[in-house]
């Protein structure tokens, strides 16, 4: 069974940056995966931010592009997701999920934003951002 946790949220000033790191145990860790970070409001449902498949290929929501970035690890099986000019609509709770089975993002690219993509998550770390 895949287990993740993530860490390195906080709270931070809008602008400013946040690193957050999501690592692996158990199972195929990143051996075999794609790997994405959800965003979930007070209130409301998770949304995904951005996604990094087995060859580093990375997808991002209009919203976070240019702003943030994904990146892997496979060594330290670590996912991170660094996150710049924070914006307050980016306060929440980020969790990291994993798909198993997968490869390339051009697999599950019509359908990497959505929950049922994926099969394992973290129990999330909530970021806030104040003005």
């Amino acid at each position: 069974q895949v287990q993740l946790v993530e860490s390195g949220g906080g709270s931070v000033q809008s602008g400013g940056s946040l690193r957050l790191s999501c690592v692996a145990s158990g199972g195929d860790s990143y051996s075999s995966s794609c790997v994405a970070w959800f965003r979930q409001a007070p209130g409301n449902r998770r949304e995904a931010v951005a996604t990094i498949d087995n060859y580093d290929d990375t997808e991002y929501v209009d919203d976070v592009k240019g702003r943030f970035l994904i990146s892997k690890d496979k060594a330290k099986r670590t996912v991170y997701l660094q996150m710049n000019s924070l914006k307050r609509g980016r306060t929440g709770r980020y969790f990291c999920t994993k798909r198993r089975y997968c490869y390339s993002l051009n697999d599950y690219s019509r359908v990497w934003d959505q929950e049922s993509t994926y099969d394992y998550w973290g129990p999330g770390t909530q970021v806030t951002v104040s003005s």
